[in-house]
């Protein structure tokens, strides 16, 4: 080791959101790194940063930049050396990083699924005829509207404490979650049913942390290497190549997820219409060293099958 390890006094900053679930996985972060080096908490500093997304909050994603919101000024704290390394949410990382920057370590993957959460406490096939459904995500309007077209749907933006606050001033009678913020934030008194993957495919990394860093901090490269989840990596790796190949945005309904079965992968996708009308999905078994190249290449299928029409709605 030829890099001088963090301490108290001259600690490792870490950057993140302000939300309860960024701190939670920026807490996570500092653990990890703390027990793998065995030094004490104080070695490392949790730096919050309001992005643009959270300050914006009455207007939906597409309308005001995209998911680039939610990291655009972390990632310049980081290029201008305020901050060592950057914890996200890999479900809300833009698929190219900023020049200079690095996203190449991630932590073991939480529950990747969907919540259904009604203070009522029930499913979503228990909803009446023209309930209405609060989300943010462009993929869970389009795969409601796809399942249950009689419901309404409204913008629900906001961290989960405020989307809850909304369900409790009537504002909607449900909303969906990630399982993997329900559980990193132990809130098990949240009424919610797991939506299986079978039913609702997930979004691409969702249940997912990375940690982004400067490419050429050697000393931050190795010690993100101690707690980097290989499974995960490689799981990402399909993920992220099929939206990449879709030029995945927040504008595009898209949902992904590789699952590890031996020395094989399955990986599953699917693209929607916004209004619902039409989904088309795949799914293919292949080597794990392969993810990346199928995820390519599921993506330039799913485009071959949708053909010129399907995006149309993308011009309007």
């Amino acid at each position: 080791m030829t890099y001088t390890l963090p301490t108290p006094k001259t600690p490792l900053n870490i950057g993140t959101r302000g939300s309860p679930l960024a701190l939670a996985q920026a807490y996570e972060t500092r653990a990890r790194l703390a027990k793998a080096f065995d030094l004490p908490l104080d070695a490392f500093e949790i730096v919050v940063i309001m992005t643009t997304g959270d300050r914006i909050t009455d207007r939906p994603l597409k309308e005001i930049g995209g998911k680039g919101l939610f990291t655009r000024e972390i990632e310049q704290a980081m290029l201008d050396g305020s901050i060592d390394i950057a914890v996200h949410s890999m479900k809300d990382m833009p698929v190219q990083q900023p020049e200079g920057l690095v996203l190449d370590t991630y932590l073991p993957r939480e529950d990747v699924r969907d919540a259904f959460i009604s203070l009522s406490g029930g499913a979503l096939r228990d909803l009446s005829a023209g309930a209405v459904v609060g989300t943010s995500s462009l993929r869970r309007q389009a795969q409601l509207k796809l399942r249950r077209p009689d419901l309404q749907i409204v913008e629900f933006r906001g961290n989960l404490q405020t989307r809850l606050k909304k369900l409790e001033n009537q504002v909607a009678e449900a909303t969906f979650l990630a399982m993997a913020g329900l559980k990193r934030l132990k809130m098990e008194e949240v009424p919610r049913q797991a939506i299986e993957v079978d039913d609702m495919l997930p979004a691409v990394a969702q249940g997912a942390i990375g940690i982004e860093r400067r490419i050429n901090d050697m000393r931050m490269a190795d010690m993100l290497a101690a707690i980097h989840d290989h499974e995960t990596g490689q799981r990402l790796a399909a993920e992220r190549a099929f939206l990449a190949a879709l030029d995945g945005s927040c504008e595009t309904p898209i949902a992904g997820l590789s699952e590890l079965q031996g020395t094989t992968m399955r990986l599953r996708g699917e693209v929607l219409r916004p209004d619902g009308s039409d989904a088309i999905q795949d799914d293919m078994i292949m080597p794990i060293e392969d993810g990346a190249q199928a995820g390519q290449e599921m993506a330039a299928k799913l485009l071959e099958r949708a053909g010129e029409g399907f995006f149309d709605w993308r011009e309007s």
